[in-house]
């Protein structure tokens, strides 16, 4: 695989929260999670399907409640095998899919429509307020 595409080690990701990673489609850049599920990692754009400008992972993992990713704005239930919305206002709305790979104890991005940026996010938040900064 190559290492340009090298999300993280399997060691890395949480058992029972996210892995926060930034890609990029052209000149825009987007937040995607790593979620681990039994053996396998799947990859989730980082937001909610009722209100896209909602993050799943705001930075420090996004809390997980019986294999489901947790809204933490509207109690929304994603499951994390799926991406299928099981309870809230979404409900059976679908997180969008980011394709990556596991090879040799690692976690590659395979999207073809996306490349690698880097761990974690790009864009600074300001946390107090839950509003990116320079944007009112």
């Amino acid at each position: 695989m190559d290492e340009n595409s090298r999300i993280a080690a399997l060691s890395e990701l949480p058992d029972d929260s996210t892995f926060l990673f930034t890609i990029r489609d052209g000149f825009d850049e987007e937040e995607a999670v790593l979620v681990t599920q039994d053996e396998d990692v799947l990859a989730w754009k980082n937001y909610c399907q009722h209100w896209t400008d909602v993050r799943l992972d705001k930075g420090n993992g996004a809390t997980m409640r019986d294999g489901e990713l947790v809204c933490g704005k509207h109690g929304a239930l994603f499951e994390a095998d799926s991406g299928v919305c099981s309870y809230g206002p979404c409900e059976d709305a679908v997180l969008d899919s980011v394709d990556v790979t596991v090879e040799d104890g690692a976690v590659y991005l395979t999207d073809p429509d996306y490349e690698f940026v880097q761990q974690g996010s790009s864009i600074e938040y300001d946390l107090s307020s839950n509003r990116s900064l320079g944007f009112e």
